[in-house]
């Protein structure tokens, strides 16, 4: 399907639960979320069902995320429901890569093709600080865990922030020099929990282009422009959300684990899709697609969701 403004709507992020192991201070607060019942959150099957009717419409990308998704009980059931739609859908999932190393070899058993794991610095204390109680050796066995089971093109998302991890930009690189990994670093935007933080926390990724002159620029994959620093056998990316805005090439829909389709990431119209049937559940979709607007208004205001990222799956 393509929406008002002609872009072609291939990719969905279909958020498996809004709960989370860490308390990450730019996703949410130290004392979490309002934990929902079970009943509240899409089941396996409305999942499965979600993911085909999208699939149908035209939706070939599917990206599993949270809160947490390793922490929802059925999840290598849900990557196999997937996969059991089509061969022909990407299907990945964006992790904070605690729980990897004892669910790597499944997930990959289960159909899973590709993972994108959170990690927003090298240095174990400032780990903490960030996460509130993460511990990165756990991290990085996950990523070790997910190379030994056979996972390729693994991207390790950082978000830039100001005066917290922005001296660590070389180092993050550096990780690119010896593995096949692409590190994509994400500007920090004003919503949720950080809306109200000083300005020079939100920093620019032209922080990390002036590192990559020597960069050879090889690909733009959707909303990230990526460059391979010479003599590495990886990628850098950048993702720009607010320094350049990529809303003219967004091609993304997102599904929140109560069950609600948001057309935009900062946009506060929700569809509600639980208790259609199957075809009214197409349509919901379909009217989700065309309700996508033109771009978010970030330049000029916060973000209009009122809901914090771990509600919505990034």
């Amino acid at each position: 399907m393509t929406d008002n403004y002609g872009r072609r709507i291939e990719y969905m992020r279909l958020s498996v639960t809004d709960l989370c192991n860490y308390r990450c201070i730019y996703c949410m607060s130290d004392s979490g979320v309002e934990k929902l019942s079970y009943s509240d959150i899409l089941s396996i099957e409305e999942l499965t069902d979600i993911a085909r009717a999208s699939y149908e419409l035209g939706i070939n990308k599917i990206r599993l995320t949270g809160g947490e998704p390793l922490i929802r009980r059925g999840i290598v059931e849900l990557c196999r429901n997937i996969r059991d739609i089509s061969p022909e859908i990407e299907l990945s999932m964006t992790t904070n890569g605690s729980l990897l190393k004892s669910m790597a070899a499944q997930l990959k058993d289960a159909g899973l093709d590709r993972l994108n794991i959170s990690l927003d610095t090298l240095d174990p204390d400032k780990f903490r600080y960030i996460t509130r109680r993460g511990e990165l050796s756990d991290v990085l066995s996950g990523i070790r865990s997910a190379m030994q089971a056979g996972f390729e093109s693994t991207k390790i998302n950082v978000v830039l922030m100001g005066g917290i991890n922005d001296g660590e930009i070389a180092e993050l690189i550096e990780l690119t020099r010896d593995y096949d990994i692409c590190v994509r670093f994400i500007e920090l935007m004003p919503m949720g929990v950080v809306s109200g933080w000083e300005p020079e926390r939100f920093l620019s990724c032209s922080a990390v282009g002036a590192m990559l002159k020597e960069s050879q620029q090889i690909y733009t994959d959707g909303v990230a422009t990526v460059y391979r620093p010479t003599g590495h056998k990886g990628s850098v990316g950048l993702i720009t959300p607010m320094s350049d805005r990529f809303c003219d090439r967004c091609n993304k829909i997102r599904v929140t684990a109560d069950g609600r389709l948001k057309p935009c990431l900062h946009s506060d119209t929700e569809i509600p899709l639980r208790g259609l049937g199957y075809e009214e559940l197409k349509a919901a979709i379909k009217s989700g697609i065309l309700a996508k607007p033109m771009s978010h208004e970030l330049d000029t205001n916060t973000s209009g969701t009122h809901r914090c990222m771990n509600e919505i799956g990034g």
